[in-house]
C-alpha cells in the first residue's frame, strides 16, 4: 500500500478549509491527526484526507434524504 503524504496547501484545496480550520478539527478530533516530517514539517496521509472527504459526501446525502 502507497501512503502518500499531503502538504497543508493541497489538503486546503482538496477540503475547502482554511488552515485554522484544519487544525481545530484535528484538534476536536474530526480531522485525521498530521504526520510529523521532521522539524517543523508535517502532511497528511491522503488516503485518510479522501476517507474523511467521503464521510462527509456520506453524511450530507444522509441529511438531505
Amino acid at each position: 500500500m502507497v501512503n502518500n503524504i499531503l502538504r497543508l496547501p493541497t489538503v486546503k484545496s482538496r477540503t475547502g478549509l482554511s488552515r485554522s480550520s484544519i487544525y481545530l478539527r484535528v484538534s476536536q478530533g474530526m480531522f485525521p491527526k498530521q504526520v510529523s516530517l521532521g522539524g517543523r514539517a508535517v502532511g497528511w496521509l491522503e488516503s485518510e484526507v479522501e476517507d474523511w472527504l467521503r464521510q462527509q459526501v456520506q453524511s450530507s446525502r444522509k441529511l438531505k434524504s
